[in-house]
């Protein structure tokens, strides 16, 4: 009986021994192949990158955004990367994730995801980016360009004024302008009231055509593109995610698309005033490399916005509408 009793025993501590040594499995790698923040080596720093949805400027963002922190610091820094695939309320289980895991800081690209950053945490600093007015998002009045809190970031607010007056460069006889929108972003909404007071002030008749979600995209886009002789659409995610959309309606009708950002031209639009999203990225991540190693106070940091916008138009659209563009645009390069 004591031989059996000890046997019993070694075997126990053998089993606890190897469990103490890692025999857990360990946790799958997040996407886009960084470890996720349980894993991060001591002294490391673990970043959190909630994206709203993929598309092409976003993405850019956070290509950006990654390469800057990997410049700067290397490997001493862990970024985990999820995707909320165009679905507000996901973004708020990615946030809340990365705030359960402690993450030294959380980058939020896009409207959505920088509101569930915020609400998620006041004590973690959270940089957003292509996000176009960060007053509005926040719900802050009278914005002075500096959040004050745990939250800064970049903007990718080109400007509206400018947008407006590329109507008139291209279509100066037009008479109406459809302002396309989906009316679940704030920052859409916000865009297209400045865009629509610019235009008349320029003497065209504007009507806004709001969409809930896809479910009602096409039916709206079909009502602005019959009653209006020009469509313009903000730098809204939904449109971005859903450009074919727009295009399959638009262009047979032969109603031009000015657009509020390169990717949407590039699926939709004849003309944009573009910024590069990737460089946007990159600044971001500048910011939260100066945030890391303590050389700024996230609460000191203004709002940060493009330092260059480019006038780009769509080859293909331009020319199957039969349009000639102004002097002083450049084409979109093909994918």
């Amino acid at each position: 009986m004591k031989k059996l009793i000890c046997a019993c025993t070694a075997a126990l501590l053998a089993v606890s021994m190897l469990a103490g040594c890692g025999g857990q499995t360990p946790a799958p790698a997040s996407e886009g192949g960084s470890a996720p923040a349980s894993q991060a080596s001591d002294g490391a720093y673990v970043v959190g990158v909630c994206q709203l949805a993929p598309h092409p400027a976003l993405d850019a963002a956070t290509q950006g955004f990654q390469d800057a922190l990997k410049e700067a610091l290397g490997d001493q820094v862990t970024i985990e990367v999820k995707n909320a695939a165009g679905d507000s309320p996901t973004c708020a289980t990615i946030v809340n994730g990365f705030v359960s895991s402690d993450v030294d800081l959380i980058m939020a690209n896009a409207t959505a995801s920088l509101q569930a950053a915020v609400a998620a945490t006041s004590d973690i600093p959270v940089l957003g980016t292509s996000v176009t007015e960060y007053g509005v998002a926040l719900g802050i009045e009278d914005f002075s360009g500096t959040v004050g809190t745990n939250v800064s970031g970049t903007s990718d607010l080109a400007p509206l004024d400018q947008q407006a007056a590329m109507v008139k460069e291209w279509f100066p006889d037009a008479k109406t302008v459809g302002l396309l929108y989906c009316s679940a972003e704030p920052n859409s909404q916000y865009q297209v009231d400045v865009v629509q007071a610019e235009l008349e002030k320029l003497g065209y008749t504007c009507t806004q055509y709001a969409f809930s979600d896809t479910n009602d995209m096409a039916s709206v886009t079909q009502n602005a593109a019959d009653n209006s002789d020009v469509i313009y659409v903000p730098t809204d995610n939904t449109v971005a995610n859903n450009t074919g959309v727009v295009d399959n309606i638009c262009r047979p009708a032969g109603v031009p698309v000015i657009a509020g950002e390169e990717g949407i031209c590039s699926g939709c639009g004849v003309a944009t005033l573009s910024i590069s999203y990737y460089d946007l990225g990159v600044a971001t991540g500048e910011m939260a490399v100066k945030i890391l190693t303590g050389e700024a106070d996230v609460s000191e940091m203004p709002i940060e916005y493009a330092p260059q916008f480019t006038k780009k138009y769509n080859e293909a659209i331009v020319a199957d509408l039969g349009l000639t563009a102004p002097e002083g645009y450049e084409a979109i390069a093909a994918e």
